[in-house]
């Protein structure tokens, strides 16, 4: 049986309530030992004299969501994780507002750190999502992600 690829994107920024929430269903799983989380936030970056006010997420979603699934697959071959949730904003998120939620789960700390740290850079170099960096004056340019 094929397994069905999850869509990772929410619309606009993801809220600390949904972060909570996602926390807290994890505590009746008493095998886990450790979480970590990577929280990816819109700075107020000022280039050239102008202030970012939001950056505007679009991807090729199909293709994105094959690469998130690799790169879920990849981390679980690679670490000992009990789960992992990854979460990208599409759309518009504003400057202060989260656009990326990575959330591991292991019986170990230091098992976490590794595959966090992993989930993430793999992410920013390899799923095509493209951010478009508006600012206040209401021009804008497309982000390079560095």
């Amino acid at each position: 049986m094929e397994q069905k690829t999850k869509n990772v994107f929410v619309n606009g920024a993801i809220s600390p309530e949904f972060i909570a929430n996602s926390i807290a269903l994890h505590q009746s799983k008493t095998h886990i030992g450790a979480h970590d989380i990577f929280l990816g936030q819109v700075r107020a970056d000022e280039i050239n004299g102008k202030t970012v006010a939001a950056i505007e997420y679009t991807a090729y979603e199909e293709m994105a969501n094959l690469k998130f699934q690799e790169i879920r697959e990849a981390a679980f071959g690679k670490f000992d994780l009990s789960c992992m949730h990854i979460y990208h904003s599409s759309g518009i998120v504003k400057a202060g507002e989260i656009c990326l939620f990575v959330f591991a789960s292991s019986p170990h700390r230091k098992v976490v750190f590794e595959a966090i740290r992993y989930i993430v850079e793999e992410i920013k170099a390899e799923v095509p999502v493209f951010g478009k960096e508006l600012f206040e004056d209401e021009s804008y340019q497309w982000k390079v992600n560095n």
